[in-house]
Formats: C-alpha cells, structure tokens, sequence
C-alpha cells in the first residue's frame, strides 16, 4: 500500500475542549457520495491535548460509530503516564461533519487509511512511538490500519472493539448478506433500524448520566445505518476472524457483561448495551500473537465513561500494561 501524501504545515486553532487545539486534514481526493452536495467540503479533524511535544511517544484516539472525541479525562491520564495526547474526528464524523454529508458514511474501512496516515504524518514529526487507542468501531477501524500499516503503529489499545456481531451466527450470516445485496444497488439509501436510545439513557447528564457531551455531534438516535457502511464494517469482521497476525501488543478493555433489550432500566449504566462482550472477548484473540484482556465488572460500552470505581480500575489496567509494552 502506498504512503499516504504527507500535510505540510497545518494550522492548529483553540478546539471546542478547553486545553485542546483542532486542526484540519484536508482530503481533497475523496469524493462526495450519492445523496451528499456534489461540492461538499471532505475532511477529517486532528485535536492535540496542549502542550503536545512533551514526550517522544504519543497516542492517537479513534472514536467509535456516531461518536468524536469528547473523553478529556481520558486525555489527562493518558498524559500522567507520560505519553503526549491525540484524537481524530474521522471524515463525516463529530468536528468534521458538514452540512448535507452522511454522518458517518464509508464504503471501505481501509479508505480511513488516508487520513490515519496524515495525523501519525503529523505526530511523526515530533513524536517516535505511536500507541492507537480505539473504540468501538474506532478499534475495529484502528486494528484493520494496524495491520495495513505495521511500520507506523507500535501497540494498540481497544476499548470495547466492535469486531463482531452479535451471536449467533446466522443472524451475522443474514447480516452480512443482506448488507452485500442492498449495498449493489443503493449503497446509502438509509435502513430504517430503530434506535430507542439506551446508550445515551446512561451515559449522558440530561438523562442522569456523568457526561455533558454534544448531542448535535453524537446524537440521539443514531444517524442511519446504510448498506454501503455496514458492508464494509462486515468486510472489516472478516478480515479480524480470519486473523490479522498483528505483531504488536494489544491491550483489550470489555465489559464483564452484556445486555441486549430495548427498556429502559437502571442497570444499564454498569452493562455494555452494544457489543456481545463473550464473543468479542474470543474474536480478539485472533488480532495477533500478543493479545491481553481484561474484562470489567460494571463497567458500560465506554469502558472509560463508566462509574468511577471502575474506570479507575481501567486506568490502572492501562497504566500497568504501558508500563510493560507501552
């Protein structure tokens, strides 16, 4: 695969964050799909905890399906262990939406190479270690660059990786082809899912949650799925089932349980709603040869926006694991 075209000299401005800057990776060769305004501005959002040239390693934040970073807490911790902070906005995503695009939209998952490339393009000139730290679909998505990519990134950190889903098999099976079908045809016609809101229910203040994140960059209900996206994130759970032989070491953040059902109840704040955690919890073995999990009792799919007591016990995971391999 090719190198990605380097950003010269980008321009960092004051973020939505406090302590935080923004800047923009342009991708200029990335075209509109059907349904967005044929001149839509493309572009992904690189955000840096300031000061950002601290350390010789960094990490880089990949953020899940409808989602952009917001997890300043996250950044800190990440500081206090020595390690300067990043976070990208991928292309449609959070910063980096635009009016009339398709949130969260793409065909192949190997297409956020691109801008993956230009932020550790970006880190690279200040930085000689790379740590991807992915969530959700960003670990899915920060896995697959991993393994397209070994020269660029040096340990993987998941949280929650969405790598699979939900057992049992032949629903997945079902899935998969029905995505493969519609997507010939019209691959961003959307597909009309409900969505009744749980994840939100628990983690967000308006709702008695602990977390005041912007609801107009990661909203509720969720944008449409649309079968061009869920081919390609289908495409990317075969390639992690056929085993991604990944060298580096891989930390892996789950729940200790999930819960699958559409009524509201207290117990959801201590659950992962999302992803089946057993299956996941198999499926990551075959990320690679150095592969650590560690399953959280209480904790939600955020791993990190779970109740104090355990997040604390997830920064402890992770700052005994980078003091091994980070």
């Amino acid at each position: 695969m090719s190198d990605p075209t380097s950003v010269g000299a980008i321009a960092w401005r004051p973020d939505i964050l406090t302590g935080f800057e923004a800047a923009d990776l342009p991708l200029p060769e990335v075209r509109p799909v059907a349904g967005e305004p044929a001149h839509t501005e493309l572009l992904a959002t690189l955000v840096r905890r300031i000061p950002a040239a601290r350390s010789r390693s960094a990490v880089l934040y990949v953020h899940g399906w409808n989602d952009y970073f917001f997890q300043a807490h996250l950044a800190d911790r990440l500081c206090q262990l020595g390690y300067d902070f990043f976070a990208i906005d991928l292309r449609r995503c959070g910063r980096s939406l635009r009016p009339g695009q398709l949130p969260g939209y793409v065909d192949d998952l190997d297409e956020y190479d691109r801008e993956l490339g230009l932020a550790a393009d970006v880190i690279g000139a200040d930085h000689d270690r790379l740590i991807v730290f992915g969530h959700s679909t960003g670990g899915l998505i920060g896995s697959l660059w991993a393994a397209n990519r070994p020269d660029r990134v040096d340990a993987l950190i998941l949280n929650s990786p969405w790598l699979d889903l939900h057992r049992p098999a032949a629903v997945a099976t079902a899935t998969s082809v029905l995505a493969g079908v519609l997507a010939v045809g019209s691959p961003t016609r959307p597909l009309r899912l409900p969505d009744v809101g749980l994840y939100a229910w628990s983690v967000h203040l308006s709702h008695g949650g602990e977390w005041d994140y912007d609801l107009g960059l990661k909203t509720s209900p969720a944008p449409p799925l649309r079968p061009g996206w869920l081919r390609a994130v289908r495409a990317g759970h075969a390639r992690v089932a056929g085993g991604l032989e990944l060298a580096v070491p891989v930390l892996v953040l789950l729940s200790a349980r999930h819960v699958v059902t559409r009524r509201w109840r207290e117990e959801l704040r201590a659950v992962d709603t999302v992803i089946d955690v057993d299956h996941i919890a198999r499926r990551a073995l075959a990320l690679g040869d150095h592969v650590t999990v560690v399953r959280l009792a209480g904790a939600m799919h955020d791993v990190v926006l779970s109740a104090e007591t355990v997040r604390e016990r997830a920064f402890a995971e992770i700052a005994r694991w980078c003091r091994a391999y980070g």
